[in-house]
């Protein structure tokens, strides 16, 4: 993974230092608005929680961080967002990592391509920026996220996992064929399969002989953008590497069964999803 993106790093200009977003917004996404009635709303008592910026190569990007008020030591929480960015759906997952004793981070791992907090159609968010932003360019920011937690004081980045959703999802499972560092992975409905492009190389199907760290894959049976056909095969593939990797395939359960601020949500499927990943961490060294 790291030597077939290192090919590209000529063609790919992400060290500028012209950085589009830099600093977080407030409140939700304008394209997930409004906001179902059952969404999750988790308080910052006895949290240190809010923005931070986090020095990448270039210039620095902004993240939202949060942790236990009192102690240190804390395991390392990396939180990689949906299509939306870092929106307060994705701090509040910070938020609930705090509560259980992590230092969570979420970096905004689009701020050189575009903000899309503001942009109201999903269709334009996907092909004005998350289209654009390369896959080498995320994997440098979470190394330096996880650079900057260590560096804090605060956090035990031996205990290193990753959680993302949608897009997030598939990230994790290419941080995972990364990073020596990582102990753990949770990926919740992130692509499998796909066209291979000169910013996106290689997907996860691509990649699962290279995973070195064990990943949980959270899916949805009913999930239109994600075909049961390829989860088999992603399932088939971590098989065939002997890799202690597992998906999960919820039956008649949509895209995006996590996301509580939208219609998509499964209250019951979240919450065993959430379950199994504090399990996950913890029997693999990231809690």
């Amino acid at each position: 993974m790291h030597q077939d993106l290192t090919r590209i790093t000529e063609k790919i200009n992400f060290t500028r230092r012209e950085f589009v977003v830099t600093t977080l917004a407030t409140g939700f996404a304008a394209a997930v608005e409004p906001v179902s009635a059952q969404t999750i709303t988790t308080d910052t008592a006895g949290l240190i929680a809010g923005e931070v910026k986090i020095p990448v190569k270039g210039g620095e990007i902004p993240a939202y961080r949060a942790m236990p008020e009192r102690g240190n030591s804390f395991p390392v929480a990396l939180v990689v967002q949906e299509i939306f960015g870092v929106h307060e759906h994705i701090k509040d997952i910070c938020r609930r990592f705090a509560k259980l004793g992590h230092l969570a981070i979420a970096p905004e791992l689009y701020a050189r391509q575009g903000d899309v907090s503001r942009l109201t159609n999903v269709n334009e968010i996907i092909t004005n920026v998350v289209s654009k932003v390369p896959d080498l360019q995320v994997m440098s920011d979470l190394d330096a996220t996880v650079e900057w937690a260590a560096k804090t004081g605060k956090a035990n980045a031996n205990k290193l996992g990753i959680t993302g959703f949608c897009w997030g999802g598939r990230i994790v499972w290419l941080y995972a064929a990364h990073s020596a560092k990582l102990k753990a992975g949770v990926a919740w409905y992130g692509r499998l399969v796909g066209q291979a492009d000169e910013l996106h190389p290689k997907h996860p199907i691509d990649l699962a002989k290279d995973l070195k760290a064990p990943v949980l894959g959270l899916y949805g049976g009913a999930d239109g953008g994600i075909p049961n056909p390829t989860v088999e095969q992603m399932q088939a593939a971590l098989k065939a590497a002997n890799k202690p990797s597992e998906i999960i395939l919820y039956p008649d359960t949509p895209h995006g069964f996590h996301a509580d601020y939208r219609a998509s949500y499964r209250r019951q499927q979240a919450e065993e999803g959430w379950r199994r990943l504090q399990e996950w961490f913890k029997k693999h060294g990231a809690a």
